[in-house]
């Protein structure tokens, strides 16, 4: 079924609230939800709901978070979430950067004891708004990558996203999990009985894993890349960076040796990085929009290996999915639509989605 994005807004907010979850806190939960679902990101639109209802019931979440600046200089800051879910106090965090940048010429923010913050990209389009570059890395409350030669989890798919706007066209937005593919990928194909591509998963032996169920159980994903072959050792070195700029600048934990080194911790204490670069800093006002939508032209422009198959650079395909969803709705299959009408009726949220 095809849902007007304003319906399914109402929806989750319904759910959120019916949760306990705070005013503020949900509208910017579900703000990121629909960043997502609207640009065909469905991995990490309303069917993160059933995620964020595990940490509700496991005691994992602050409902009612009060994030705060714990320690700030003209062009840093570190924001404490207060263990709550990580799309507010990453708002605040890439606001921040992008005020510091816009009086500095830079701004970097960290984030600690956060949670999942839903698409990496929905922060680092903030950037562009303001006429600014945006850059965001996310570490993850659990492992599910493999390192390169390894057979078990140790890093989680912590994502990437990187923005700008030129003066025409859509902003360039990469957004991108250093796994091969987001975990929440494979859910959805377990959720469709569909198969994974061989790559995309391993099993306990660190072999390669096909059946989608079982690597929702398995939670052991290939590094971006896949095989050693296909040199996922770069997948692998960009988790860790990622990894680096999230938790071990923050102090937030890695997940891999949270349960040994944080057993009673009461949050999962989830770590984010965010950076805004101000192009006016290093060029004349105008050169660097000149040239980045001359840049991508030039990559737009670039002779077809297949006539009907146009090139394209990140951020296209999300513009096409917004156009189209916006105009005809976002399509939710069948199981999903059940999964959120069973959230709202065990909490007693009033079903919008006729």
């Amino acid at each position: 079924m095809n849902i007007r994005a304003e319906q399914l807004a109402s929806q989750a907010a319904a759910i959120l609230r019916a949760w306990g979850v705070d005013d503020e806190s949900v509208n910017a939960t579900v703000e990121v939800m629909l960043y997502a679902d609207l640009r065909g990101i469905e991995s990490h639109g309303v069917s993160t709901l059933t995620l964020y209802d595990e940490f509700r019931r496991s005691g994992k979440l602050t409902l009612r978070p009060q994030p705060r600046v714990v320690r700030e200089t003209p062009v840093t800051a570190l924001l404490d979430g207060d263990g709550g879910l990580g799309h507010l106090p990453s708002q605040r965090a890439m606001r921040l950067a992008c005020d510091k940048a816009a009086k500095c010429g830079m701004g970097a923010v960290s984030v600690r004891n956060s949670n999942h913050f839903g698409a990496a990209g929905a922060y680092a389009m903030m950037a562009p708004e303001c006429g600014l570059i945006g850059l965001v890395t996310c570490a993850t409350w659990r492992p599910g990558i493999v390192p390169t030669f390894g057979a078990d989890a140790m890093l989680g798919t912590n994502p990437i996203a990187f923005a700008a706007r030129g003066k025409a066209g859509p902003p360039f937005c990469f957004d991108m999990a250093t796994s091969t593919v987001a975990f929440n990928k494979v859910k959805m194909a377990a959720w469709c009985g569909k198969e994974l591509r061989p790559g995309w998963a391993m099993d306990a032996q660190g072999q390669p894993l096909t059946d989608a169920a079982a690597a929702v159980k398995s939670i052991r994903l290939t590094p971006l890349g896949g095989l050693p072959e296909m040199s996922s050792h770069k997948g692998y070195g960009l988790a860790t960076m990622v990894e680096i700029l999230s938790t071990t600048l923050s102090g937030s934990f890695f997940a891999a040796t949270r349960p040994q080194e944080h057993p009673d911790a009461p949050r999962h204490n989830v770590g984010h990085f965010f950076l805004a670069l101000d192009p006016k800093a290093f060029r004349e006002e105008g050169e660097f929009d000149a040239d980045l939508d001359a840049l991508t032209t030039a990559l737009r422009n670039t002779r077809r290996a297949e006539a009907d198959q146009p090139v394209l650079v990140a951020g296209d395909p999300e513009q096409a999915q917004l156009e189209a969803r916006q105009r005809d709705g976002i399509p939710l299959p069948e199981e999903l639509v059940a999964t959120l009408r069973r959230l709202a009726h065990d909490v007693g949220a009033e079903w919008k989605l006729t």
